[in-house]
């Protein structure tokens, strides 16, 4: 069950005190508490806060109204759709624990329902987890999709070109391709992402190549930093936000917005394979500080 959300909870925070200085500070720590980060959370309430003074807010249904459109204006809403008639190769990153074989597995249903790829092929990228391997080759027996995959601890690099190679060869539509999460050193991690970015890059220039990070709903800051990392190793086009149902939290998508530009394209919000669905701004800024 999720917890209450931020709206009733600001109800009862403005109920007899509104507008009080009082109040825009539990305001502050309320935003803390959702994952939004104490420096994101410090500017909303600077805006919310000049905005209600200058719209003449009477009761906290309009404070909650200015903070929907604060929060709808800083992330960023982007369409992730495939390109017809090419060969379309998606990197899944994220650290272990995250739910990235899963979300590779609601990405590919997802794809296939829609239309938008039918001949759909799995690498097996991860090749330090032998249970990483087991679990997406399960998911594709039970989707009904070709996986491509080598024995544990093969080179992740040469694993997702071949798969790109034989996805070419049978006129494949997508390439879902899953990759290591170590985080033990940043170093190693950055230097095995970027090494797999060059061969995908390089050696697949015909294919639309694009890289997706899940980050976990109840990781809190640890979103943002894990963001940062990956982000740096390299471009991330998008945001997958999985387990965003087990928790009323999931404001991280808001100071990773702001702070490194990367938009959302993906919620994941339950177990089962059809349980995700595109990232759209309003509705994410609705549910954050739904009652």
């Amino acid at each position: 069950m999720r917890k209450r959300g931020l709206a009733s909870r600001l109800r009862e925070l403005f109920g007899g005190r509104f507008g009080t200085e009082e109040s825009y500070e539990e305001l502050e720590e309320l935003l803390i508490e959702a994952d939004l980060g104490a420096a994101m959370a410090m500017r909303l309430v600077d805006e919310v806060r000049d905005a209600s003074r200058v719209e003449a807010a009477s009761d906290h249904r309009d404070l909650v109204a200015i903070l929907r459109r604060r929060i709808e204006s800083t992330v960023i809403e982007r369409p992730f759709v495939l390109t017809p008639d090419s060969l379309n190769v998606v990197l899944v990153l994220g650290v272990n624990g995250v739910g990235k074989t899963t979300t590779i597995a609601k990405l590919a249903d997802h794809f296939r329902r829609s239309g938008q790829a039918q001949r759909i092929c799995l690498a097996a990228g991860d090749t330090f987890r032998a249970a990483a391997v087991d679990q997406l080759s399960i998911h594709a027996d039970r989707l009904g999709v070709r996986i491509v995959k080598q024995a544990t601890g093969a080179d992740s690099g040469a694993v997702i070109y071949d798969a790109i190679e034989s996805a070419r060869n049978r006129g494949e539509q997508l390439v879902l391709a899953d990759t290591a999460g170590r985080m033990h050193t940043k170093k190693n991690l950055v230097e095995e992402l970027a090494k797999i970015d060059r061969i995908v890059a390089t050696r697949a220039p015909d294919a639309v190549y694009r890289k997706l990070l899940v980050i976990d709903a109840t990781t809190g800051q640890n979103g943002l930093q894990q963001a940062e990392v990956f982000s740096g190793a390299v471009k991330i086009d998008g945001i997958v936000l999985a387990k965003y149902d087990a928790t009323a939290r999931g404001g991280i998508l808001v100071p990773i917005a702001e702070k490194l530009g990367i938009p959302a394209v993906f919620l994941g919000t339950g177990e089962g394979y059809t349980d995700i669905r595109p990232f759209r701004a309003g509705d994410y800024a609705m549910e954050l500080v739904s009652p």
